[in-house]
């Protein structure tokens, strides 16, 4: 399983450690601000769907659809499609909410722990499933936004691996393969 920066050196850490100010800001606002459905019947169709996809990961129902529910509504605020949201989270922890990786990276979308100190936030805890996915929602959306939509620079930038493909070609395979919704 990836987790975000596993293998990243030393000094990308470090270099990571120099906070985007624009960054450090919007996930101020965002954690601080407090559904994502317009409609109740798409809604009980993607719960269902996304729900029977995720069976097999997370068997207690009411579980799948509280955290269906919340990466739908984070995956929204952020405008991000909330498939590849979950297929990001498929990658980074394998939807271990308790999941900590070698760089410390913590959660579902294994954030780094330094963004609450940047944020003024030091008591969050990033395997809260409310928090993680705030946070992480945010610093993805960001980095999409600054790569003006190339999705694999974006996630490349959001793992710590900007300039090569393979965690970007991993969390799109798990898109495509496994929650990407195709219009009929």
């Amino acid at each position: 399983m990836v987790l975000l920066l596993l293998f990243a050196p030393a000094t990308l850490y470090a270099q990571e450690r120099s906070v985007d100010q624009e960054l450090r800001t919007l996930l101020i606002t965002t954690v601080n601000s407090a559904d994502s459905f317009d409609d109740r019947f798409d809604a009980q169709v993607w719960l269902l769907d996304m729900s029977n996809r995720l069976q097999s990961r997370i068997p207690d129902h009411n579980r799948r659809l509280d955290l269906l529910r919340q990466i739908h509504r984070e995956a929204i605020r952020a405008e991000l499609q909330p498939e590849l949201v979950i297929a990001l989270i498929q990658v980074e922890s394998g939807f271990n909410r308790y999941a900590v990786s070698s760089a410390g990276a913590q959660g579902l979308m294994q954030v780094m722990p330094f963004w609450k100190g940047e944020i003024g936030r030091p008591e969050d805890n990033l395997t809260d499933i409310a928090t993680n996915l705030r946070y992480g929602c945010t610093i993805l959306a960001y980095y999409l936004k600054k790569e003006k939509g190339n999705l694999i620079r974006g996630l490349a930038r959001y793992n710590g691996s900007l300039g090569k493909t393979w965690y970007p070609e991993r969390v799109m395979t798990a898109w495509y393969d496994h929650w990407y919704v195709h219009e009929s």
